[in-house]
C-alpha cells in the first residue's frame, strides 16, 4: 500500500514516519480549517498584486505605446523597464514557490494535491499576463481559501473572480437592451451593446454539468444574459481601466424576466448565485466531478463503482468539499492494489522533491530580497524556469479546459526525456548529506512495497546520480 501516499499525495520524506492507517492518515488531512501556508516568507494580496499589473498596463497602453510610436528599440526598453519595475517576471515565481512548498514540506500534502486538482479546474489559462501578477493569487484566495466550503461557494467565488471575469470576457458580456446599451458612445463609435457568451459556455461546460447534461445553445444564451453586469467596477475605469474590483453593475445587465434552463431566475444580482446554485445541485454536475477526481487519482477511465461513493457523498452533505474529498480518498484506497495513475510532471517532481528532502522550492529568504526595479537573481528564476521546461507550468495553461489527465498526453519521447534532464536537476538539489547509498536505500523502503526489486535494479550503477536518475523514472515512480 505504499505506493497509496503518492497517490493521494507526493510520498513520504526521510523524515516521515510510515503511517500504520493510510486511510487515515489521508483523511485526517481534510478539515474543516483551511491550514495557514507553509511558506514562510511575505504573501502578497490579490489585490496588492493588481496594482502593480494596473501599473503595467497602464504604462504600456497609455504612455509607452503613444510615446515610442516610431521607435522599436526605444519601446522594447522602456516596456522591459516597465516589467521590471512592476514585478513582472517575480510574483509568477514567487506564486510557484508558495504552491510547491506545500507539496515538499507541508504537513497536508494530501489537500495540496487536491488544491492543485481545483486549480486546474477552474483554469485560468495564459491570457493578458495573468499568469504573471494574478493566477497564482487566484488560486491561493479563492480556490485553497473555499475549499471547506461547499462545490456551490466554490463554484460562485471562481467565476465572479477577478481573474476568471477577465479571462473569460465577461466584462464584454452586455445586455442588447441594458441602459448602457443605449450609451450615445455606442452609437457614435458604432459599437452596439452585445451578449459575450464564454463565460456561461465554459461554466456549463467546463466548471460544473458537462456536456453530458444534454444543454442547449439556447441554455449559453439564456445564462449568459443572467450573467451580463458582472464586471470590474467602472467608477474607476479612469485610473484602474479593467483591474478595479469585480462588482454587479445593473446598467450593464439585460433587464427583464430571466428564463434558464426552462425555469424562472430572479433578475439583477441574484441571478447568477441563483443559477450556480442550481447547477451545483444538477445530477450532472456531481457524477462530472466525482469522474474528474478519479481520473485525478486513480486511473484514465473511471468506473461506476468508482464514481458512485463520491456522489453519494455529495448527495448527503450537500456538496460540502471536505466530505467530496474524503470519498474520493477512501475510494482511491480501496482501487489503490488495482489500478496504478501516471504522473503528470508537477506531480512527478514534487513526489521527487518531497521523497529526497530535496532543496525545493528555493527557500523563503530568496524572494525576501527583491526590489521592484531590479532583475531575478538566479534562484528567484528557477520556479518558473522549471515548470516551463517541463511542460507543465501550472499557471500557462494554453485552454480554458486546463492541463490533461490521460497518461498518452504526457508520455510523448519529449516530455520522457525532460523527465530524464530533471531528475538529474532533482539530484542537484539534494543536501550532500544524502547523496549515498544508504539514503536512496531508505527512501526506497519508505516508499515502495517492491523494495528489494527496486534497489537491485539501482545497484546495477555505481555514481549515485546515476541510480537518482534512473529511480525517479521507474514505471514504478512514473505511475502512483
Amino acid at each position: 500500500m505504499k505506493n497509496f501516499f503518492r497517490k493521494v499525495a507526493f510520498g513520504l520524506g526521510p523524515d516521515e514516519q510510515i503511517p500504520s492507517d493510510p486511510l487515515n492518515w489521508a483523511q485526517s488531512q481534510i478539515t474543516d480549517q483551511i491550514p495557514e501556508f507553509a511558506f514562510k516568507g511575505k504573501i502578497y494580496p490579490e489585490k496588492e498584486l493588481r496594482k502593480h499589473y494596473n501599473k503595467y498596463v497602464y504604462q504600456d497602453r497609455k504612455v509607452l505605446r503613444k510615446k515610442f510610436k516610431n521607435d522599436k528599440m526605444g519601446y522594447k526598453a522602456a516596456k522591459n523597464k516597465a516589467r521590471a519595475d512592476t514585478g513582472q517576471k517575480f510574483w509568477r515565481n514567487l506564486e510557484i514557490a508558495i504552491r510547491h512548498k506545500e507539496a515538499t514540506s507541508g504537513s497536508h500534502p494530501v489537500l495540496a494535491k487536491l488544491w492543485y486538482f481545483w486549480g486546474n479546474h477552474f483554469t485560468i489559462s495564459e491570457k493578458d499576463f495573468l499568469a504573471h501578477y494574478s493566477t497564482g493569487a487566484y488560486q491561493r484566495e479563492t480556490i485553497r481559501a473555499n475549499m471547506n466550503q461547499t462545490f456551490e461557494k466554490l463554484a460562485y467565488e471562481s467565476t465572479v473572480a477577478w481573474a476568471m471575469i477577465h479571462h473569460l470576457d465577461n466584462a464584454e458580456n452586455v445586455g442588447p437592451k441594458s441602459e448602457d446599451a443605449r450609451a450615445e458612445w455606442r452609437k457614435r463609435k458604432k459599437r452596439p451593446a452585445t451578449i459575450n457568451e464564454n463565460h456561461a459556455r465554459e461554466l456549463l461546460e467546463l466548471h460544473t454539468v458537462s456536456p453530458n447534461s444534454g444543454y442547449t445553445q439556447e441554455n449559453i444564451t439564456e445564462l449568459a444574459y443572467i450573467m451580463t453586469g458582472w464586471a470590474p467596477d467602472d467608477k474607476y475605469h479612469k485610473t484602474k481601466l479593467e483591474t478595479a474590483d469585480i462588482k454587479f453593475q445593473r446598467k450593464y445587465h439585460q433587464p427583464g424576466k430571466k428564463i434558464f434552463w426552462g425555469q424562472n431566475f430572479p433578475k439583477g444580482k441574484k441571478g447568477l448565485p441563483a443559477a450556480i446554485k442550481f447547477l451545483s445541485e444538477h445530477p450532472s454536475c456531481r457524477e462530472f466531478i466525482a469522474y474528474k477526481l478519479c481520473r485525478y487519482l486513480i486511473t484514465d477511465y473511471p468506473t461506476k463503482e468508482m464514481t458512485d461513493p463520491i456522489v453519494n457523498a455529495w448527495e448527503k452533505s450537500g456538496g460540502y468539499l471536505p466530505e467530496v474529498h474524503k470519498s474520493a480518498i477512501e475510494v482511491a484506497f480501496r482501487f489503490n492494489d488495482e489500478y496504478s495513475k501516471f504522473q503528470n510532471p508537477e506531480n512527478w517532481w514534487l513526489q521527487m522533491s518531497r521523497m529526497t528532502d530535496a532543496k525545493w522550492p528555493p527557500k523563503e529568504e530568496k524572494f525576501d530580497s527583491f526590489l521592484l526595479g531590479y532583475g531575478l537573481d538566479p534562484y528567484q528564476a528557477k520556479p518558473h524556469k522549471f515548470m516551463k521546461d517541463m511542460g507543465h507550468h501550472p499557471y500557462l495553461s494554453q485552454q480554458p479546459n486546463g492541463y490533461s489527465d490521460i497518461a498518452e498526453d504526457w508520455m510523448s519521447p519529449e516530455l520522457i526525456i525532460r523527465r530524464l534532464l530533471y531528475a538529474r536537476q532533482g539530484y542537484i538539489n539534494l543536501k550532500p548529506d544524502n547523496k549515498n547509498d544508504e539514503f536512496f536505500k531508505s527512501v526506497v523502503e519508505k516508499n515502495f512495497d517492491n523494495s528489494d526489486k527496486i534497489m537491485s535494479i539501482l545497484n546495477q550503477n555505481e555514481k549515485t546520480i546515476d541510480k537518482h536518475i534512473l529511480l525517479f523514472n521507474l514505471p514504478e515512480v512514473l505511475r502512483a
